[in-house]
């Protein structure tokens, strides 16, 4: 699934390459992409200009003129990107927005997971998906005291607390791994045992990994691709996630995989102890 970074990746190629297109109509070849009346999807985008494009979390927030707001959530496979109306489409083509120069932005997903649902703009922060999210991985909105309080009042594993977007927005599976091997947190230790100082630290790590893993465009693991059908990078900065069995770059002990809330879980033994 993508995660922040390759949100974000994908909403900066998507920026320049969309932002001041007029809709002239929509195609919708998998109804159950649209969240809500697809004929009332196709009427209401119609017509209308392509603004700015914006994320929240994982989601993609699309502004079109007159107040208007498409959702957008990738889930495992999601891809837009941008050709010309000439171009055949792909048989994982399933949206596709028809624009007034000639070009299409298409949404393209095998899985068939993702969704784009409309709102008046202002009020996609009252969708149940998006009102529990907790706050953008950035110093200006990310208070380190706040996260280790909130930290506090979870019993659950510290693994599956960061994945689930309330304590803050936009780690996955691969990102979670990473910033608790450079804190040295193991993930299974609960919450409440982890330290005011390591919180701090854990904050940290959270914010300057979220920001290497953008410069880089994002992990490819499996199949992402950005709006002009590049693979990310960051894959090859990775330490821990996808590496078991091999030396700890830190320690040397061999990476080990395991199971924390149904997710595999890459650490090291010897550098990420439970508390």
């Amino acid at each position: 699934m993508p995660e922040l970074p390759e949100v974000e990746t994908v909403r900066r190629g998507l920026s320049a390459l969309v932002i001041d297109k007029k809709v002239i109509g929509v195609d919708v070849i998998y109804p159950k992409i649209i969240v809500g009346d697809p004929s009332e999807f196709k009427e209401q985008v119609s017509g209308r200009t392509i603004s700015a494009i914006d994320r929240r979390g994982k989601y993609l927030l699309f502004r079109f003129s007159a107040d208007l707001t498409m959702v957008s959530h990738l889930r495992m496979e999601g891809k837009y990107s941008v050709k010309d109306a000439a171009v055949p489409l792909d048989k994982h083509t399933h949206v596709v927005f028809n624009f007034d120069d000639g070009t299409q932005l298409r949404y393209n997903d095998v899985r068939k997971f993702g969704r784009m649902q409309l709102v008046e703009t202002g009020m996609e922060k009252m969708l149940p998906s998006l009102q529990k999210l907790g706050p953008e991985p950035t110093p200006e909105t990310f208070d380190a005291q706040a996260f280790y309080q909130a930290l506090h009042r979870r019993k659950k594993a510290v693994k599956t607390a960061l994945l689930d977007q309330t304590l803050v927005v936009g780690l996955g599976n691969i990102y979670v791994d990473e910033v608790l091997w450079q804190t040295k947190i193991h993930p299974e230790t609960k919450c409440a045992n982890i330290t005011e100082q390591q919180a701090l630290v854990l904050h940290d790590n959270i914010i300057l990994e979220l920001e290497r893993a953008i410069a880089a465009h994002g992990t490819t693991v499996f199949t992402f691709t950005d709006a002009n059908s590049h693979s990310g990078s960051f894959q090859n900065q990775l330490n821990v996630y996808g590496k078991k069995g091999e030396p700890c770059p830190r320690c040397q002990t061999p990476i080990q995989k395991i199971v924390v809330g149904q997710r595999g879980t890459h650490f090291c033994p010897h550098c990420q102890q439970v508390i």
